[in-house]
């Protein structure tokens, strides 16, 4: 290959800026819109099965917090690195020292510009050889949690809306392609959700975020015929279902006493569990364009999970009666349907035939921890080697292409 693929980046996050919701929003709203506050905090305390909490302490760092009506919902934090000193061979470049990090509330004077600003952003992205990223949610949370679990659904709602219009006209309009618009809908009203995913899909956007397990948000699950006018309009409007580990805001664990490192080897295990979910549905077969994307879910387990399908749907039909609404085996629907994506999975790569060639999308997960930047290139250049030409321009940008319908080559 004479040139490297431009990488397209099919999860990555946004932190929203502080002036989102009280430019978007209608004006009878933004006084209890969310809103962004500059206090001191002190340590984060992690309790079991809940996310980070902390509180203000007069003598702890400053940090920068969103309050949603009236009330605190998210203090921004990072896992701060300490920087490599840039090298001539690294172009200016700066690397991070992973083995020494501390998490600490910050400002967004603190964060990387590109964080939060659109065009730092493409700037970065250029940087690391991308020129499209499709970015996750920070506040609204994976799937838009935050505004479901508000108390005033009309605010909620609003607020939805309101983020929809800042990333479609403000994060990516104006980027010249870089940054692919990828929207919330409101999860409590099936309706509601049909109306804005077609709204949005109305103006170009083929992506939402959705929950790789409704049931733990207390929602109908994909079986139940509740979500099926949301599918019907992201079958015939070509908009993904990108799921998120972490969307169901629950991550899989093991004993409650583990350590922290069981449950992140463990985060593929939901995107798993909805894997199966789906092909066992039938919803694949009665919407038969409909696509569905498990981001940051890695790859490897793929192959397994295919072949366990199809083990089961033919070796237990006589009590599971599997065949009732999957009439072929279950690997027949996943082909050019179901995207993994992938940051750093040299197994899955490995059994490339197995996962599919034309299932596989790369995401470099800028800017959280584990992100390949600013070294995309190198590191793609290396994991791909000795892969031909075609199988590496599906996996680092022909895939995403398709899966997202997107206008380029």
């Amino acid at each position: 290959m004479q040139e490297l693929p431009k990488i397209i980046s099919v999860d990555d996050h946004v932190v929203e800026p502080p002036h989102v919701w009280q430019t978007w929003l209608p004006e009878q709203w933004r006084e209890r819109g969310p809103r962004v506050e500059t206090k001191r905090w002190g340590d984060f305390v992690k309790h079991p099965g809940a996310r980070y909490e902390m509180l203000e302490d007069p003598d702890g760092e400053w940090g920068d917090a969103w309050y949603y009506d009236g009330k605190l919902i998210y203090v921004h934090k990072k896992f701060v690195a300490i920087p490599k000193a840039a090298t001539p061979e690294k172009n200016g470049q700066i690397s991070f020292d992973r083995s020494q990090m501390t998490m600490t509330a910050v400002t967004y004077e603190a964060m990387r510009p590109g964080c939060w600003d659109r065009d730092e952003r493409v700037k970065d992205m250029e940087l690391n050889w991308v020129d499209g990223s499709l970015p996750f949610p920070t506040f609204p949370r994976f799937c838009g949690q935050t505004f479901y679990e508000g108390e005033d659904k009309e605010l909620g709602l609003a607020c939805v809306q309101a983020y929809n219009d800042w990333m479609v006209e403000e994060w990516c309009g104006p980027s010249g392609g870089y940054n692919i618009p990828l929207c919330i809908i409101p999860l409590w009203d099936v309706d509601l959700a049909v109306a804005e995913t077609l709204r949005n899909a109305q103006r170009g956007v083929r992506a939402i975020c959705f929950s790789e397990l409704p049931h733990h948000l207390k929602l109908p699950t994909i079986h139940s015929g509740g979500w099926d006018p949301l599918f019907q309009v992201c079958n015939d409007w070509g908009v993904t279902l990108a799921m998120h580990i972490g969307s169901s805001s629950t991550m899989p664990s093991a004993s409650p006493d583990a350590p922290g490192g069981v449950g992140g080897t463990l985060a593929f295990n939901n995107a798993m569990a909805s894997f199966a979910d789906w092909l066992f549905s039938g919803k694949l077969i009665q919407f038969p364009k409909i696509k569905l994307a498990y981001s940051e879910a890695q790859i490897g387990w793929i192959p397994y999970a295919l072949e366990r399908a199809d083990t089961v749907w033919e070796h237990h039909e006589s009590w599971q009666h599997s065949k009732e609404l999957v009439p072929e085996p279950p690997s027949t629907y996943y082909s050019g349907r179901i995207f993994g994506c992938f940051t750093q999975d040299q197994h899955g790569l490995a059994s490339l035939d197995e996962v599919g060639v034309d299932n596989i999308c790369f995401e470099t997960d800028y800017p959280h921890t584990d992100t390949t930047w600013p070294d995309s290139r190198a590191y793609v250049e290396k994991i791909l080697a000795g892969f031909d030409d075609e199988v590496v321009y599906k996996v680092l940008r022909g895939n995403a292409i398709n899966m997202l319908e997107l206008d380029r080559v």
